[in-house]
């Protein structure tokens, strides 16, 4: 099955954001993820940052985790989601986890500039030399796709359909920045 983007972007909005504003409201980051079936599109799990917790425990990583601790299908039959694309950590931990692929809504140039979190260009300059976030975004692990990218490849009417949603998500994201901004001064996350 194809992947379907309104099905991707109401995901956003109604299951990763809810999610994602209960958290940053105890401090944590505005990172979130969800893997879902291949074959019917059905959420198999959400995450949402929880550095509060455990400074490892990124978006996608909870994601990966209540992934396991649910584990019905293989990686390999599942769409990766992910609200922003993902730092070295979460990489990683896609690759290690087995996942073929992964589609993200922000880039790394929104989470420093819109989101003021620099972090993950930061550390993929300086730790791994990867300059501008440009890693392989296709090798033998997987393949990542920028969501938006993806629907500006679709016809001019398909994307003037999923125009509100995306607006409605840039809100959203908005605001939860502001919250966390606000709020980070207050928490004990080592790269807030």
């Amino acid at each position: 099955m194809n992947i379907n983007y309104s099905r991707i972007l109401d995901l956003i909005l109604n299951e990763i954001i809810p999610l994602t504003y209960t958290n940053v409201l105890k401090g944590n980051k505005i990172f979130g993820g969800a893997i879902i079936s291949k074959h019917d599109l059905s959420t198999i799990c959400i995450g949402v940052n929880n550095e509060i917790e455990n400074p490892l425990l990124h978006g996608e990583i909870s994601t990966i985790n209540n992934f396991f601790e649910k584990k019905k299908i293989e990686p390999k039959e599942c769409f990766f989601i992910s609200t922003h694309e993902p730092c070295s950590l979460c990489l990683s931990a896609i690759t290690w986890s087995g996942f073929n692929n992964f589609y993200y809504f922000f880039p790394y140039e929104d989470t420093k500039d819109k989101f003021n979190i620099p972090h993950d260009l930061n550390i993929l300059s300086q730790v791994f030399n990867v300059i501008n976030g440009k890693y392989n975004n296709s090798n033998p692990y997987w393949q990542s796709f920028s969501i938006l990218n993806e629907i500006s490849k679709l016809s001019a009417n398909d994307e003037l359909i999923l125009k509100s949603k995306i607006d409605k998500i840039y809100k959203k994201y908005q605001d939860l920045s502001l919250k966390y901004q606000i709020s980070k001064k207050d928490n004990h996350i080592p790269l807030n």
